[in-house]
């Protein structure tokens, strides 16, 4: 199942990449699972992200790879992590970062994300909550990079 949010923010590309660190990361978190950071490399190819998620049942752990980092020839830079420790009922996730020159200056952060289940069906109920996830972040991008 694929989810993508663009969200437009006044900094330069190079100047949101460089703001993506542990302190953004956890800033990042919704409300709803509690999330803990265990172990935070950055943002470029070979770098972990270890998290801990609180459902007030169980804690679940949730380790992810950056597998790819760069810039493109348009000025859009980028970095692509993807779950090795996955929560149930997650069987796959791959996430890519991308930020793109703005059309008018700034930029445009794009939160495109794959993930899939067992069941296809389950994916597609998993969606809303997925997307809530993602969407939780706009204000903050704009918070952290400037409103454009």
């Amino acid at each position: 199942m694929l989810v993508t949010l663009r969200t437009a923010v006044a900094q330069a590309p190079a100047q949101v990449m460089a703001g993506f660190t542990r302190a953004l990361f956890v800033a990042l978190a919704p409300p709803f699972p509690r999330l803990r950071v265990l172990r935070f490399d950055g943002c470029r190819t070979g770098d972990h992200v270890e998290i801990e998620l609180n459902t007030l049942v169980k804690r679940l752990r949730w380790t992810s790879l950056i597998v790819d980092n760069g810039e493109m020839p348009d000025g859009t830079v980028f970095f692509v992590d993807e779950g090795q420790v996955l929560p149930p009922p997650l069987r796959f996730w791959r996430h890519r970062h991308l930020i793109q020159p703005g059309p008018q200056g700034g930029s445009v952060i794009v939160d495109d994300l794959e993930y899939r289940t067992a069941s296809p069906l389950l994916d597609v109920l998993l969606y809303p909550a997925m997307w809530a996830q993602f969407a939780w972040r706009k204000p903050i991008y704009r918070r952290w990079f400037g409103k454009r």
